[in-house]
């Protein structure tokens, strides 16, 4: 039962994934698809000097890339990356995360804690969490 509490005290805390897969700007497309599919993820955020600056998920490889013919393989990842990063704080509610990606119309969403990044949640993690702990 502790776990159960903890869960709805800081449900964000609780279900994003600390380990954060970062990619380069200027990696290809294909080097992105690759490293989502081995870290089974589907989003990972853009890097640069130490800044994240985007983020690059299979939406983004999907209607941005494939579906307007360019190159995998040269195409660079800062040609399709949504910017800026949306965040949002680990003690807000799954409901306001909830609410702020039907509202961005996103997929996956980074938490901060103290302004830094520390961890991202996806739709899926939600559902999850909806479905284990409370109610849409």
């Amino acid at each position: 039962m502790a776990m159960q509490s903890g869960a709805m005290l800081r449900p964000l805390a609780v279900m994003m994934k600390r380990d954060i897969r970062t990619i380069a700007p200027d990696a290809t497309l294909a080097e992105a698809a690759r490293l989502m599919r081995d870290a089974r993820v589907g989003a990972v955020l853009v890097s640069a000097q130490g800044t994240y600056v985007g983020v690059v998920s299979e939406a983004d490889l999907v209607r941005k890339a494939m579906a307007t013919g360019l190159d995998p393989s040269q195409e660079q990842v800062r040609a399709v990356m949504s910017s800026p990063v949306i965040t949002i704080e680990i003690d807000r509610s799954a409901h306001d995360a909830s609410d702020l990606m039907a509202e961005k119309g996103i997929r996956h969403l980074a938490i901060t804690q103290d302004g830094q990044i520390v961890g991202v949640i996806s739709v899926r993690d939600l559902l999850r969490y909806f479905k284990n702990w409370g109610t849409l």
